[in-house]
């Protein structure tokens, strides 16, 4: 297979078709695939690429944003004016979107404030490193239908973007999920389900391709590397006032999640805050790098950094507590997000209270530590969002009164569907055992767009109670004929069983009832239900908007982390002691699950604050193995990391529900940063702190 057999006219991605299946025609970075081959082994396969020859043309290379948008710069996509667009995304040259956001009157602000802070901030790429890299197979039956297997976070969005990239009929494609070994949002778009399909249909034959740690590295997508200039303005006593934004986003060589990453950043940056006067604006551009795209936190641990970051630095000019200065700002209950969104629930102030008394914080950051040794606290806050886009849900009652339940949300090792299943569970009051959750099947499982954004516990949640609700009044309906009594005279009782209210001994078991259903009268049970969150993002009575790709986005969740740092003076090294981290989850399904998933964001946002970072040589990654790029592990990990369960239920979610899969990871790095910075007295605004880094800093610190 090659760029030969993909039509022009058969391109994908999430926000702007600019991709085709395999390389056709330009090779816009290293890594990207130019050939693929099937064989009986393994070994043929191999010996079969190295007999492929290549004619390449050396093309000049754009490696940086600032590069890519000079005048004279190569265009990496010459055809982009021709691409479809899902928004307006201002694509220009290498400019391959852009979003901007305003409030209030931000001059007017300016004026407003007593003093100014103006900082630049940077982070850097940082690779998933789900335990499973990317792979699919394909097989192709006698009809020509095609079924694909394949490591991923939507059958659905599979689905649309090979039948998209290859011009198949979205009939003729069947994709299942079996155990995903994570994801991250790596993912979640296409990885090498085209190319697998494409060889499968050529060979007639079953085809399986998995992918190397190596080339996982180089040709998947990871986190956007962010450059982020913030000025904000405050009053004397702390208030804040006024803040600008500006973003600059490398985007890799094709759109994929980007667009959504810049405008969704864009959307947290003056975080949980009163603020009244903002502009905030970004520009993604294309680079000949590999592809960056979604990553667990969409943007939010970049911009989080930064806004976080200069907080602190904003206290410490002002001789404030860090805390209190985020007190007397925070948004609560009834207040607004950027943009006008009502937030109905916010646990965030409780947040603060819990990791403040947990930490013993005060305002003297500072530790007791040895002659070569700093330490401090540092503390940061965020905010997530927990609904997006549609959903579904399809509750079935068996013939022995027992349950399926199927959404089609991808179990990625997050615990969804025991989430989803004690969700169920609750709502027909059965034991959970009696209910088997079905694998997600583009055939059989009713639409859910991903397993992204926080989303699942939130959004299929709602769905799996709105079918639930529907199997309760038809299996009432039956009973009430059953028992000969109205309807409004029946409950549900634990255990299975429809009975008469303050009457114990008049009730019918699920199993009769179904029995019933199946054999006599009505036809089987079966209770579904779909929704699309349709809550306006944007109050065009309070905000101008440009460029962002969500028109609703969902209810918010909130957390608080005080981390506990040491620096080695003589080496740089920094070291995380201890983490309290608490997290506004609306309600907590399930709590042991809420707790790994705090911890386990906490361990990531520590690589990314540390330790973790891709370099590129030229264009070519030069780390894309992990001798060369390294991760936390549970050496690095705090002795103590204390996940703290806040409840502030939202009407709207299943039970109160909110989410948790990136909350705990958002403020991770700004936190660290904080500490590090009170604990040594010098100002890192660059990630990762590493050592290197770090000992620089504070070897400029001693010269001055």
């Amino acid at each position: 297979m090659t760029g030969d057999d993909v039509s022009d006219a058969n391109r994908m991605g999430a926000f702007i078709k600019d991709e085709h299946a395999i390389a056709k025609g330009k090779v816009r970075y290293i890594g990207e695939p130019v050939a693929a081959v099937a064989a009986d082994t393994e070994a043929i396969a191999r010996k079969a690429t190295q007999l492929i020859d290549v004619q390449y043309e050396a093309l000049p290379a754009v490696l940086t944003p600032e590069e890519a948008l000079a005048p004279r710069a190569s265009v990496i996509h010459e055809d982009a004016a021709s691409y479809f667009k899902v928004f307006d995304t201002g694509t220009v040259g290498n400019l391959c979107s852009r979003t901007e956001f305003r409030e209030g009157n931000i001059e007017q602000g300016w004026r407003d404030s007593d003093r100014i802070f103006e900082a630049s901030y940077e982070t850097q790429p940082q690779a998933h490193l789900s335990i499973e890299p990317c792979g699919a197979l394909a097989d192709i039956d006698p009809s020509g239908r095609i079924t694909l297997w394949s490591a991923n976070q939507s059958v659905f969005r599979v689905q649309a973007n090979v039948c998209e990239s290859l011009g198949l009929p979205m009939s003729r494609l069947r994709c299942l999920t079996p155990r995903v070994g994570a994801g991250f949002g790596n993912k979640m778009e296409p990885h090498v389900q085209p190319i697998v399909v494409l060889l499968a249909m050529k060979a007639k034959r079953p085809v399986k391709l998995i992918l190397s740690r190596e080339q996982d590295f180089e040709m998947v997508r990871a986190r956007h590397p962010f450059k982020i200039k913030v000025k904000t303005g405050v009053k004397n006593d702390g208030t804040l006032v006024a803040r600008e934004v500006d973003v600059l986003l490398d985007g890799g060589s094709f759109a994929d999640d980007s667009p959504g990453v810049l405008g969704y950043s864009l959307l947290m940056s003056c975080g949980p805050y009163r603020i009244p006067h903002a502009r905030c604006h970004g520009r993604l551009v294309y680079t000949n790098k590999m592809r960056f795209g979604a990553f667990r936190g969409f943007g939010v641990p970049q911009m989080t950094f930064a806004t976080e970051t200069q907080l602190d630095e904003i206290a410490h000019a002002l001789d404030m507590d860090p805390i209190e200065l985020r007190r007397k700002n925070l948004k609560q209950d009834g207040d607004v997000w950027f943009g006008g969104q009502t937030i109905h629930s916010n646990g965030l102030s409780e947040c603060l209270d819990k990791v403040q008394s947990a930490s013993g914080w005060t305002k003297a950051q500072k530790r007791e530590a040895t002659p070569h040794t700093s330490r401090a606290l540092g503390v940061a806050c965020a905010a997530h969002i927990s609904g997006l886009l549609s959903t579904g849900a399809i509750v079935r009652v068996l013939e022995d009164g027992t349950i399926v339940l199927n959404t089609g949300a991808v179990d990625i090792g997050q615990g969804s569907n025991t989430v989803l299943t004690q969700i169920c569970a609750d709502a027909l009051r059965v034991p959970v055992d009696r209910i088997g959750i079905a694998s997600p099947d583009t055939d059989g499982s009713p639409y859910n767009w991903g397993t992204t954004a926080s989303r699942v516990t939130f959004m299929t949640g709602k769905s799996v109670m709105g079918a639930a609700g529907e199997v309760e009044t038809k299996l009432k309906e039956h009973a009430s004929e059953m028992l000969e009594c109205s309807v409004d005279d029946l409950e549900l009782l634990p255990g299975g069983l429809v009975g008469l209210k303050g009457v114990p001994d008049r009730a019918v078991s699920f199993a009769a009832i179904s029995a019933r259903a199946h054999w006599a009268a009505g036809g089987p049970i079966v209770g579904t239900h779909s929704w699309v969150f349709d809550q306006k993002t944007v109050d065009p009575k309070r905000a101008i908007v440009i460029g962002l790709p969500f028109p609703q986005i969902g209810i918010f969740s909130f957390n608080a982390l005080v981390v506990d740092v040491e620096v080695d003076e003589t080496t740089g090294k920094c070291s995380v002691n201890r983490a309290w981290s608490a997290c506004d989850v609306g309600r907590a399904i399930n709590p042991r699950m809420v707790e790994g998933q705090i911890e386990g964001g906490f361990v990531q946002g520590l690589g990314f604050a540390l330790v973790e970072e891709m370099i590129w040589d030229g264009a070519r990654l030069a780390n894309p193995t992990l001798m060369d790029y390294k991760i936390p592990t549970f050496q690095e990990a705090p002795k103590l990391l204390q996940p703290i369960i806040v409840e502030s239920p939202d009407p709207a979610g299943p039970f109160g529900a909110k989410s948790v899969g990136e909350i705990g990871i958002n403020s991770v790095a700004a936190a660290i940063t904080n500490a590090v910075n009170a604990a040594t007295g010098v100002q890192l605004r660059k990630l990762p702190l590493t050592s290197e880094r770090v000992l620089g800093a504070l070897m400029e610190r001693g010269e001055r």
